[in-house]
């Protein structure tokens, strides 16, 4: 290789057009878009059209994502309270996931990779919330918890 090719040959490649490098985070709202306006269209309060939450059907208990759909609904509608009502970490998953894809194309737009430095304690504190707050939520002082 003479010192002409090695001049010619740039040293990095170039970055993808914008348009692909937005085709995933784009991609993900469109399936997250889809399924929010199928739960806003077919209501979960109507029965028969979503299967019961297996471990409600054997246990009778409620798992933390019971009334996940419930909530989704009645986010879609405005209705935050209601929203809050039927599944709180529901609702802080929908806003949480909202911030970070924000963060995702913003990152993207300009050329950077998106990092997440999720921890164990991260991980750990989590579970611990999940955990309490479905514990909260099948005592019998936790029916306000209920969806």
């Amino acid at each position: 290789m003479d010192a002409d090719s090695r001049a010619a040959r740039p040293a990095t490649a170039p970055a993808a057009p914008l348009v692909r490098r937005l085709a995933v985070p784009g991609g993900l709202l469109a399936a997250v878009a889809g399924a929010f306006a199928y739960v806003g269209a077919v209501d979960p309060n109507e029965p028969g059209h979503y299967p019961v939450c297996p471990l409600y059907r054997l246990t009778g208990l409620y798992c933390p994502g019971c009334g996940g759909l419930r909530s989704a609904h009645a986010f879609v509608h405005g209705d935050l309270l209601t929203a809050l009502r039927d599944n709180a970490p529901g609702v802080a998953g929908f806003l949480g996931f909202a911030v970070l894809w924000t963060v995702w194309v913003l990152r993207t737009v300009r050329g950077r990779p998106l990092r997440l430095n999720l921890g164990p304690v991260h991980l750990w504190g989590t579970g611990v919330l999940l955990l309490a707050f479905t514990a909260v939520r099948n005592l019998p002082s936790g029916g306000w918890l209920h969806p």
